[in-house]
């Protein structure tokens, strides 16, 4: 490894900028703006069974006035009094709630000509709102609630947030969400805002879509309106999908394109996309307003996507795309640039001068069409970044776009030595990925703190033009989503001190603010529980020493004997399904399925596939064991099977009463299996002819003949056969134990005798009908200082059996972290003591919290040390890439003074970010960077271990120092005891 003496004389670590502040978003129906009871200057908007009336202009943008009657229906919903909609004049004697667009609407413009309006911090704003309590605002008229927006959308955000603010949720389709009842609305008086966005264009990407949305979907908005293309998803749908965007303050969208083609499958959906005020874009994958679906119906000329072989019929496709915007008057993001068909790259090669050639094209027809000042955006997603990092340079007004890893990881971020650029840069993100490694599609499986380390990282590296980030099919993904838009909206609002209030508000604004505490807990725990691995990749082990992979898809990846590991991380699941049905009870009956599918369904169905997989697994281990209660492990799976079978069912057929048919068809047990659906099976989901397989078990189960006559069998906590795992008065790893197990159907009798009276066995003896765990313990008080091996004899049916115990009793004095088991193991934000800034992310780590510096600086961690002699010392990182121009993603390392060893994550490990090799794979999907150093030690007793900050974006989650070789397991070693500090 190389060195660095001083190592802070390498380091190139640039503390974030702070962000500022700006006014806050939706305060919910708890506090802000809304109040339920009358107060002094309160403005009625439902009040005595009366509404006030909702006044809008008809020279108003089409989506303001369509968005009156969505605040209409909203407001009867909460009060039960639906108010009267007026065009252009307020009804005599009203007091009345008017709408409208600075510059658009006559009734808001002859109300700041009045003076009655202060609109300096509205002209001109993109996307902003005032709600405002105006006396006298028109003759005649002597109070409104003026809702105030600088251009269409912020008017409608500005309706929405209304809504928002008396308690109807934005997921009130998607998940069924009732809002409370409350006979008075009132908005207190003041100047309300939301303030104005920070990201530019903000939304997402419906992809992956199959099979959910592509079963539900047509059933309940009826087909697709091109013929041959029932699938297709038609204006009723998107309607939804638009209506939640909006009420979210989202303002992109990507539609869906997994065989679909937004243009062609409802001639409607573009104009509703205008009605409502999105803005529309296309993937990727497909440039120039037209998705790449359109073409496979309509290919032309050779019939080739390719810009080299077929480069007059692709222009003139792009060419047609360009008219129908221009001609629909499309407010829309072009895409430009060129990826082969199929998510893949170009099949015409990735040179810097042909891709210059295509965006050159691009652009004439843009030029050619009067459509060349409208926003465009190159999005480098996978190979194309490799243009960037080349050097090319889109012209300067074009957005860049960078991308993550498709796993939450930043691939590539603004070099700030480099001037700015006119377009800006922008950011595609996943929630769902199919694709390298393995899919993820079936349940949310975001850590919000994790996520917003990204978003926070992008937004103070310049990322402000555009954000999308790919949701899948939208429900599952409610929670993250929600987040990534309110922290576009308003970063300031949300600092990372700050996650767990906002997902209390959440849960509040879906629950109500008596239950919010308890479900956002739910929630909490169950985003910590849910990220550290994939429910897709829970039958693939992933092992060897970087930069070897090997994958085993029939592979267990916790283990069943190291630390108890399978049993903690099952039984975790278990506790928390308990909790998640104990809350259940305390939910109202009109809020059942909104908290099935926002919290209960995730929770336990996940419970379920944990434990069916502890079985699956054990049975396994089992059969190869010979052991008697191996079927019942498999009956035990099959159990757990059909209750995750009779979940989905009752999602598609009960809930809702039944509106959810055929939405839980996504497979996610049964991964791997080649033999059922082909050479995909490591990676894709299971299916033929692109249609989804029902779920089934994989690896399969196993059955054994079990015997009559009673045989013995020994197994022992750690794997090993013949020896238990060390024992220490310092030992944080679970108590040691034995199996003694049956390999008949007749009972015997059992005894284990140790060879010390100081060694206790619990039970020593008993009758064993299928298995018998006994804890082995030791009496600290009565042994020996040293290491003692331990004999302990194990009798029954056959031969006996010897075990061999290895007592360490150390003589040495404790300090700091102990080491017992071959290891030291610390969480990151667990220090002894340390220099610089860092910023604590909490919950980020699969075991803990981690730590990103903010500045130069080292963490040092006291330790005990029971050996001497060479020892290595895993580093135990976030899975990030190199975003910025410095020769790799590093840390350093040191024990007692020695001079740091310097390692690059990147390098390190082989991770590719660009190919997604198998090194980048086994990084994204254990959800963990781990690489070692070799250091040597000179003597028993304290040491300090040194981590030093280099690189900006390391993030490091714990660190274990080996001083044996470690048994595999997927978290690694328990957290070491530490020493009581003196006083203490």
């Amino acid at each position: 490894m190389p060195t660095v003496a001083p190592l802070l004389a390498l380091t190139l670590i640039a503390p974030l900028p702070a962000v500022p502040a700006t006014p806050t978003g939706h305060p919910g129906p708890t506090g802000g703006y809304v109040a339920f009871r009358d107060g002094p200057g309160h403005f009625p908007v439902v009040a005595g069974r009366r509404a006030a009336p909702i006044v809008v202009s008809t020279a108003d943008h089409a989506g303001v006035i369509r968005v009156t009657d969505d605040l209409r229906s909203d407001l009867g919903q909460v009060s039960g009094v639906r108010p009267a909609v007026a065009y252009d004049r307020v009804p005599a004697g009203a007091e009345p709630v008017i709408i409208g667009t600075l510059g658009r609407s006559p009734l808001i413009d002859r109300i700041v000509a009045r003076g009655r309006l202060d609109v300096r911090d509205l002209r001109g704003k993109w996307e902003t709102t005032i709600e405002q309590v105006v006396t006298d605002p028109l003759p005649g008229v002597g109070r409104a609630l003026v809702i105030a927006g600088s251009d269409q959308r912020g008017t409608i955000y500005g309706a929405y947030d209304l809504s928002r603010a008396i308690g109807v949720s934005p997921w009130s389709f998607w998940d069924d969400v009732p809002a409370a009842r409350h006979d008075a609305i009132y908005v207190r008086p003041g100047r309300h805002t939301q303030g104005t966005p920070a990201v530019r264009y903000r939304g997402f990407f419906i992809n992956d879509e199959n099979p959910a949305t592509g079963t539900w979907a047509p059933r309940y908005f009826g087909p697709g309106k091109e013929p041959g293309h029932p699938g297709g998803l038609n204006a009723a749908y998107y309607a939804k999908v638009f209506e939640t965007m909006l009420r979210l303050k989202a303002n992109y969208l990507w539609p869906a394109v997994w065989g679909r083609a937004f243009a062609e499958d409802d001639p409607l959906n573009h104009a509703t996309a205008t009605l409502y005020g999105v803005v529309m874009g296309t993937s990727h994958e497909a440039p120039m307003m037209r998705g790449i679906e359109e073409w496979n119906r309509h290919p032309s000329g050779t019939g080739e996507w390719s810009f080299v072989r077929n480069a007059a019929a692709i222009k003139a496709y792009w060419r047609d795309g360009a008219r129908r915007m221009k001609d629909e008057n499309i407010e829309g993001v072009i895409t430009l640039g060129m990826r082969g068909n199929g998510d893949v790259s170009l099949p015409d090669g990735d040179g810097i001068e042909l891709m210059s050639s295509i965006i050159d094209s691009q652009r004439q027809i843009l030029r050619e069409t009067g459509l060349i000042d409208r926003p465009q955006v190159q999005t480098l997603y996978k190979e194309v970044q490799r243009y960037w990092d080349q050097g090319y340079r889109p012209p300067d007004d074009v957005t860049v776009v960078f991308c993550d890893d498709n796993w939450g990881n930043l691939r590539k971020l603004p070099d700030a030595s480099l001037p700015a650029r006119g377009g800006g840069y922008g950011m595609y993100y996943h929630f769902d990925y199919v694709g390298a490694g393995r899919n993820y599609k079936w349940a949310d499986t975001v850590n919000l703190t994790n996520n917003w380390e990204q978003l926070h990282r992008a937004y103070t590296s310049g990322v402000d033009r555009l954000w999308m980030v790919n949701v899948g099919d939208l429900k599952n993904e409610e929670a993250p989503t929600q987040f990534f838009l309110d922290y576009a909206w308003n970063p300031a609002a949300v600092p990372v001190t700050g996650i767990e209030s906002w997902l209390r508000a959440y849960a509040a604004e879906n629950f109500g603010p008596a239950l919010a505490p308890v479900v956002a807990d739910l929630l909490h725990e169950y985003a910590t529980l849910q990220s550290r691995r994939k429910p897709e990749l829970l039958n693939r082990r992933i092992t060897g020493e970087p930069p070897e992979v090997v994958f085993d898809d029939q592979g267990n990846p916790f283990s069943l004997t190291a630390y108890r590991e399978m049993d903690r991380v099952t039984g975790q699941w278990q506790a928390l399904a308990a909790r998640a049905d104990r809350v259940r009870g305390l939910v109202p009956a009109a809020r059942q399925d909104a908290f099935y599918q926002l919290v209960y369904y995730q929770i336990k169905d996940t419970a379920l596939v944990y434990a069916l997989r502890q079985a699956q697994f054990t049975n396994i281990e089992y059969a190869e064991q010979g052991r008697a209660a191996t079927n019942a492990q498999a009956a035990r799976a099959e159990a757990l099977f059909a209750q995750d079978q009779a979940m989905s069912d009752y999602y598609n057929t009960r809930l809702a009463g039944g509106k959810w048919a055929g939405w839980q068809t996504q497979p996610k047990i049964g991964y791997g299996d080649v033999e059922r659906y082909g050479p995909n099976a490591p990676w894709q989901q299971p299916e033929l002819n692109n249609v989804a397989l029902p779920d089934a078990i994989y690896p399969h189960l196993k059955r054994i003949t079990v015997p009559a006559a009673a045989a013995l069998g020994v197994a022992l906590d750690g794997g090993d056969r013949t020896t238990l795992p060390s024992f220490s008065p310092w030992q944080a790893q679970p108590a040691q134990y034995i199996d003694v197990y049956n390999k008949g159907t007749t009972p015997f009798a059992y005894r284990i005798v140790p060879g010390q009276p100081w060694v206790h066995v619990t039970p020593s003896s008993g009758r064993v009908t299928d298995q018998v765990r006994a804890t082995v313990t030791v009496d600290w008080l009565r042994a020996p200082r040293g290491l003692t091996t331990v004999p302990l004899t194990v009798t029954g049916a056959g031969s006996p059996v010897v075990v061999r115990a290895p007592v360490n009793h150390p003589s040495l004095r404790p300090s700091g972290f102990l080491e017992a088991n071959g290891y030291v193991a610390v969480e990151a934000d667990h220090y002894s003591g340390k220099a610089g800034d860092w910023q604590l992310l909490p919950g980020i780590g699969r075991t803990g919290n981690g730590l990103t510096p903010l500045s130069k600086g080292r963490l040092d961690y006291t330790m005990t040390l029971t050996s001497a002699g060479p020892v290595k010392v895993a580093a135990y990182l976030s899975p990030r890439n190199n975003t910025l121009p410095t020769p790799g993603l590093r840390y350093a390392v040191s024990i007692d003074g020695a001079a740091p060893q310097v390692v690059d994550i990147i390098g390190a490990t082989g991770s590719n970010d660009t190919t997604m090799n198998n090194q980048w794979a086994r990084n994204t999907s254990d959800n963990i960077n781990v690489t070692r150093t070799t250091h040597t030690v000179d003597r028993p007793g304290r040491h300090t271990l040194t981590f030093w900050a280099v690189d900006p974006s390391v993030i490091v989650q714990r660190l274990v120092v080996e001083t044996a070789p470690q048994p595999y397991s997927y978290f690694g070693p328990p957290e070491s005891r530490r020493a009581p500090r003196p006083g203490r």
